[in-house]
């Protein structure tokens, strides 16, 4: 890799830092669209569980997308009312959030990611929501062949539930 490169692979925790601070800058509080702010030790059992997905850019991550089984997220709330929505298959896996650096966007980093995260995991069913006044998020999951399956109202947002097969 030359000093410029961008690498797309499975996250380790050498990565830790950069995902939390990626999750940060992007939160709904500093105008991101993410709306969870998962726990370095979350991270880190999704990370035992699941192939976590990031990007790099000159050794720093600009983008992530995480994922884990049905049971390591199952206490989350939003989580629960999703797969309360649509179930899935038994081993189907939580989608997302996926996210990608302001610097990033527009680039199909994500479109990339998800290509390896489906390399990773073929066959497996992935579930994922994404809020309904997130348009760009809906279209771009359409566009990647994604359907939507479902929704369901948490908090006073509605949402639709997306699935795949890997």
């Amino acid at each position: 890799m030359s000093g410029h490169d961008t690498g797309v692979s499975r996250a380790d925790i050498a990565d830790m830092h950069g995902i939390l601070e990626l999750q940060a800058a992007n939160q709904t509080a500093r105008g991101g669209a993410l709306a969870a702010s998962l726990s370095a030790e979350r991270l880190a059992k999704m990370m035992q569980d699941m192939p976590l997905i990031v990007a790099r850019r000159d050794g720093r991550v600009t983008g992530f997308l995480l994922t884990s089984s049905r049971e390591v997220n199952a206490d989350i709330p939003v989580v629960k009312a999703m797969f309360n929505a649509y179930h899935g298959t038994p081993d189907a896996y939580v989608y997302g959030p996926v996210c990608v650096g302001e610097e990033e966007r527009g680039k199909g980093l994500a479109q990339i990611m998800i290509a390896e995260l489906r390399r990773l995991e073929p066959g497996r069913e992935g579930i994922l929501f994404i809020r309904n006044d997130n348009q760009p998020s809906l279209r771009a999951h359409l566009k990647m062949g994604m359907k939507k399956v479902a929704s369901f109202e948490f908090n006073g947002f509605e949402y639709a539930v997306f699935s795949y097969i890997g």
